[in-house]
């Protein structure tokens, strides 16, 4: 176990590199529009279902 964990620090120390500031950016742009996109869309279905609920319980108690 040992051994595994010093051969994980040493990969991590070799082999492993950052992004830079730019990639790190438009990756970040990236998320955050699906972020938003996602949400709207779970708005809308929130709202679509709400709706429809609503519809559904007042034509039963009328």
């Amino acid at each position: 176990m040992l051994t595994y964990i010093k051969e994980s620090i040493e990969e991590l120390r070799n082999n492993v590199t950052l992004p830079s500031r730019a990639e790190s950016s438009n990756l970040m742009v990236v998320v955050a529009v699906f972020s938003i996109l996602f949400a709207l869309a779970t708005w809308g279905v929130d709202t679509v279902f709400s709706k429809l609920i609503q519809l559904y319980f007042n034509n039963i108690l009328n």
